[in-house]
């Protein structure tokens, strides 16, 4: 059973030879094979499988198949002949298609190795090509940077300076050069440019066409240099002409061209210097003539509102007409008052809303007149704007001279004429307020050359200019102060209770000095800034000048205030009555302060004259009381001091009081007449009120003071009448008149007024 399993085993593998592990492995499959029918596993379990019966009815099933695929096999023989027939075609095709494939490997090989060999060729042909190309371009960017063009040529030599001219230069400059580059400066040079060097590999100027067009490149270059020398020349002959446009010819006619004046620089140094003192020398005269010519113009225009005699305290002769016996109105104030004189300080300190400079001829043509300062900023706002443009066009169009310099050099007659025009006109300049404002510009101008970056050139010109305004403003300060400490009733003509010329003039002028002080801001550190003060200053008292310039102003002005309040003292005393002296007083206190009012000032100033003004009103309230109340008003006085322990004062006027009590006829008689005259008194003291204070306002005020110390005195009266008769007041007592009644009558003149 064994060997047939074997057998079989055999058979179905086809007879080939296991291995003893390989046999063992089958046997081990074939046993588990076995073993996975469940019908044989129990078999076996209960002993009643016969494995002899067992194997021969596998053999027989095994006989069974075998005769079966022997009878298929031979039922399918002619189909499997036919079948190996196709086979045997199908193998003697491939076999030709493998020789046919086998040729076509050996053609291909050697097809191979000609493509590598014509991609060899290739590459080698493209490098070359790139050289040539190279070598092209090379020669193409080195002919085309050295020979000249006819048309350049011909623009050089005969063609006008403009535009195209420019550009020729600039193209023949290149090539000059380009055609002496050596092999040691071209190490200075971008060496990956392949028109730096011939096609060569030889810098330009060691190729023979370098060194021959140098030559020709040199006398073109002497032919640009003469056309460029001529067309400078009849420009800068042009600044020469009157009503010359210099801007316009700068803009147009010299820095569209400021690259040929470099080129003259590189070219010809000499002829360059030429040019630059060419127009130095222009441009100094021609803005020497314009600003004299402009001064000149404008000197017509100058209206000089101040004369030697336009002082403060000036005789009353020097002020009438010299065929009439009237005040000249005009000379009463024009050269004190403000006004819109400071409107000037706005125009400059406001660049971009400022009224344009004065227009001369249109001017002239209209009949204009101008106050001095705005003459002075006219000229001031020219001079700023072209001093400003030609630093800037300097810069720009000669960039190698030294700035101030250059400027100096154009601008060093100008600056002294107008130094010097200035000069002689503060040598008669009497007007402190026109002084003082250009004072002011002058700050203003400086700090625009500032801002303009300029002030390096402008502001010694702006500090000598400030030099002679401090000395002059200082004389004419002195000279108000001389007329007034010099001034009595006698020059001026003092003679009426009313605000004399004198005050009216000191107020205006104090007035206009003090709002351009205050005027802009942070006045107060441009005023004491670098203000020196300078010797030249006349024989007034050395501790006066000490401190800077702005400090001698403020000064003098402190002087001038109790200066001016000595000579209204002076000429109040022409006045035979105290009452007239105190009325002229008030009058021209009043008269100042009012003034300092309108004009919104305030300071020191106004408050001296305030405190005057309340004492002088004091006193006159005592001598408009005493004209009319003088019995009542000493009864007060002496019984209340005598009340007290106090003796009288010495030379009281009035009654005198008993040593031991009040006299009662005496105060009968003071009640009855008050009684009887209290109302034609006011009256009285009302009509004295109106026609002694011009100034209704002042009078208004002063007639109430008057009045209330009328009810003052009367109510202390009554307090002395209730004091001495303290038990049973005597009979008289019913006429006394009430407070009420007075107070009523008091308000009714104060609502008549």
């Amino acid at each position: 059973m064994e060997e047939s399993g074997t057998n079989c085993h055999v058979a179905r593998t086809g007879g080939s030879t296991l291995s003893e592990q390989d046999e063992s492995e089958r046997l081990s499959a074939d046993l588990a094979l076995f073993l996975s029918d469940s019908n044989l596993q129990s078999a076996l379990a209960d002993g009643s499988l016969d494995l002899s019966s067992y194997s021969s009815t596998i053999n027989s099933e095994l006989a069974t198949l075998e005769r079966e695929c022997i009878a298929l096999h031979r039922q399918a023989a002619p189909e499997i002949r036919i079948l190996r027939e196709e086979m045997d075609v199908c193998d003697s095709i491939l076999a030709g298609l493998h020789e046919m494939l086998l040729g076509f490997q050996a053609d291909l090989s050697g097809l191979s190795g000609d493509i590598r060999q014509l991609q060899d060729q290739s590459r080698s042909l493209a490098v070359q090509v790139d050289n040539r190309r190279d070598a092209e371009e090379g020669l193409r960017l080195f002919l085309e940077r050295i020979v000249v063009p006819p048309n350049l040529a011909h623009v050089i030599c005969r063609g006008e300076v403009d535009e195209i001219f420019l550009e020729c230069v600039k193209d023949l400059e290149e090539k000059f050069a380009y055609v002496q580059l050596t092999e040691h400066n071209l190490n200075d040079h971008d060496c990956s440019d392949p028109g730096l060097i011939s096609s060569a590999g030889i810098p330009p100027a060691s190729t023979v066409a370098g060194k021959e067009m140098v030559g020709h490149l040199s006398k073109l270059r002497l032919q640009a240099v003469d056309r460029t020398r001529a067309y400078f020349l009849k420009v800068m002959k042009q600044l020469r002409r009157p009503k010359t446009h210099v801007r316009m010819i700068q803009s147009h006619a010299l820095l569209k061209y400021e690259y040929l004046v470099d080129f003259l620089l590189v070219a010809s140094p000499v002829i360059h210097a030429e040019i630059r003192d060419v127009y130095v020398e222009s441009m100094s005269r021609t803005l020497h003539t314009l600003f004299r010519t402009y001064h000149k113009q404008l000197l017509l225009l100058d209206m000089r509102l101040a004369t030697r005699a336009d002082l403060i305290a000036v005789e009353e002769a020097t002020l009438r007409d010299t065929f009439s016996t009237k005040v000249n109105m005009r000379k009463r104030g024009d050269a004190f008052a403000l006004g819109d004189r400071v409107k000037v300080l706005d125009g400059a300190l406001h660049a971009a809303t400022a009224s344009a400079p004065i227009n001369a001829h249109l001017a002239l043509m209209n009949g204009d007149k101008y106050s001095y300062e705005m003459i002075f900023r006219s000229i001031m706002s020219h001079l700023v704007d072209a001093a400003t443009n030609e630093y800037v066009f300097g810069r720009q169009f000669f960039k190698e001279y030294g700035q101030d310099d250059y400027w100096h050099s154009i601008f060093g007659k100008t600056l002294s004429l107008v130094l010097e025009q200035l000069e002689n006109y503060l040598f008669n300049c009497h007007d402190a307020i026109a002084i003082l404002l250009m004072i002011k510009l002058t700050h203003i101008y400086k700090r625009m050359v500032k801002e303009r970056r300029i002030e390096n050139v402008m502001e010694p010109f702006l500090d000598r200019m400030t030099n002679l305004f401090w000395p002059r403003l200082k004389l004419v300060i002195d000279s108000h102060l001389r007329s007034i400490r010099g001034a009595n009733a006698k020059k001026l003509g003092a003679g009426d209770i009313h605000a004399h010329l004198v005050s009216r003039r000191y107020a205006e002028f104090t007035c206009s000095i003090l709002l351009i002080l205050s005027r802009g801001t942070k006045f107060t550190s441009e005023l004491h800034a670098n203000e020196n003060t300078t010797n030249n200053q006349g024989k007034s008292d050395k501790s006066s000048h000490r401190g800077s310039a702005g400090d001698i102003l403020v000064n003098d002005l402190n002087v001038m205030v109790e200066e001016v309040i000595l000579l209204l003292k002076r000429l109040s005393d022409v006045h035979p009555s105290n009452k007239k002296r105190v009325i002229f007083m008030i009058n021209n206190l009043d008269s100042i302060i009012t003034i300092f009012k309108e004009r919104r000032v305030s300071g020191r100033e106004l408050n001296r004259f305030s405190e005057l003004l309340v004492q002088q009103r004091e006193l006159f309230v005592e001598e408009e009381l005493l004209q009319s109340f003088s019995k009542m008003i000493a009864f007060v006085q002496q019984t209340e001091t005598h009340m007290s322990g106090i003796l009288p004062p010495r030379g009281a006027r009035g009654v005198a009081a008993p040593a031991d009590v009040v006299n009662p006829e005496v105060v009968e008689s003071l009640v009855h007449e008050f009684a009887s005259n209290w109302k034609s008194g006011i009256e009285q003291i009302n009509r004295n009120v109106l026609s002694y204070f011009s100034n209704f306002r002042n009078g208004m005020e002063i007639l109430k003071q008057v009045l209330t110390q009328l009810l003052l005195y009367y109510t202390r009266f009554q307090d002395v009448i209730r004091k001495v008769w303290r038990g049973k007041p005597p009979s008289f007592c019913k006429d006394l008149v009430s407070t009420s009644v007075i107070l009523a009558e008091i308000k009714k003149h104060a609502l008549s007024i």
